[in-house]
């Protein structure tokens, strides 16, 4: 008898269909991308359509805090104060100076809320205090068994230069602990900057291999999973 593996909705208009249902439970994901891309705005639609449906979810911080994150994503018609209220979900700001704490900090948060989407934004900050390939590839492994042994689904958010399209980490080695890679491009094309998405893998699930474009509207993200982008890479 064949085990299907169990795949968790994002409920991101157009993106569960490119990723033929959704993501497969306890994924860790890099959302990849340079800045104005959407990554954050992503991120927190993931954890608020998950809490839409009961789902805990915690944000972990490295730059901005709750309040600027209410702010900035109620713009775009996600208003998570009444999640946050309930603490169906957790936002926490660290301070990266702190770092050494980080997996501590994760794990119980964790256990405190009962999350089981979980995003971390940004792991680009890693670089700020550790540079040996090594020993970010150490934390990163840390924090995905965290994850693993508490059931969780994760975004790992990661900051690309715009200048360079064809990368798809900013250190060369978290796309070797993660379980997916979602890339999301922010283009000059014509006379304007246009968005578009890739899913670069999946672990455990088929997918869409193309670019499709998509939107960032006052309903949240919309992606067009039967329109293919045309950008150049």
């Amino acid at each position: 008898m064949i085990n299907l593996i169990e795949k968790i909705k994002t409920y991101i208009t157009g993106l569960d269909e490119i990723l033929n249902g959704g993501i497969p439970k306890g994924n860790e994901v890099l959302i990849a991308g340079p800045t104005g891309s959407g990554k954050t705005i992503l991120s927190i639609e993931f954890l608020y359509n998950g809490a839409l449906k009961g789902e805990k979810g915690l944000y972990i911080s490295f730059e901005e805090d709750e309040k600027a994150i209410i702010r900035n994503t109620a713009e775009l018609g996600l208003d998570i104060s009444k999640q946050l209220d309930n603490n169906i979900i957790r936002i926490i700001k660290y301070d990266p100076y702190r770092f050494e704490n980080l997996t501590d900090l994760l794990s119980m948060n964790i256990k405190e809320t009962g999350a089981t989407r979980v995003v971390i934004d940004s792991i680009t900050a890693i670089n700020l205090y550790i540079q040996d390939a090594k020993d970010i590839r150490k934390i990163l492994v840390d924090i995905q068994t965290i994850l693993r042994d508490n059931n969780c689904t994760a975004f790992l958010i990661s900051e690309i230069p715009s200048e360079n399209s064809k990368m798809i980490s900013r250190f060369g080695v978290e796309e070797f602990v993660s379980d997916g890679i979602i890339i999301l491009y922010y283009t000059h094309v014509s006379s304007e900057f246009s968005r578009s998405v890739l899913v670069w893998k999946m672990r455990g699930s088929t997918h869409s291999r193309k670019i499709h474009p998509f939107k960032i509207s006052k309903e949240g993200i919309v992606i067009y999973p039967r329109e293919e982008a045309l950008i150049k890479l």
